[in-house]
């Protein structure tokens, strides 16, 4: 999450807003968000309603949940996914900034 973090305004100055859905609880999120200071939203979902929506994978062995990223328009259209492997299979936040840009073209 930091990395998102880190290029935060770039996505507020497309408009875009990021959303960070978790298995935690709501007190586990509030405390999480407090200490790190995020700016984005975080979305607790311990009984994986929104998680399970959008298919992200759960993995015995890795010890639950795989990362996803999906990138979702104004409409509700899933525009973009990328289920992970692992937490270092993920998508650096240019290659979804370069996704919204060309979706605002």
């Amino acid at each position: 999450m930091a990395q998102l973090r880190q290029d935060y305004q770039k996505f507020v100055m497309l408009d875009a807003e990021i959303i960070v859905a978790g298995p935690e609880k709501a007190e586990a999120f509030r405390e999480y968000w407090a200490k790190e200071d995020l700016p984005f939203v975080g979305l607790p979902d311990p009984e994986h309603l929104v998680l399970k929506l959008y298919g992200q994978e759960v993995k015995l062995f890795k010890l639950g949940r795989l990362p996803a990223q999906m990138l979702i328009d104004k409409s509700g259209k899933v525009r973009f996914v990328h289920y992970g492997h692992s937490m270092s299979d993920i998508p650096e936040n240019q290659e979804i900034i370069s996704l919204i840009e060309t979706l605002m073209s």
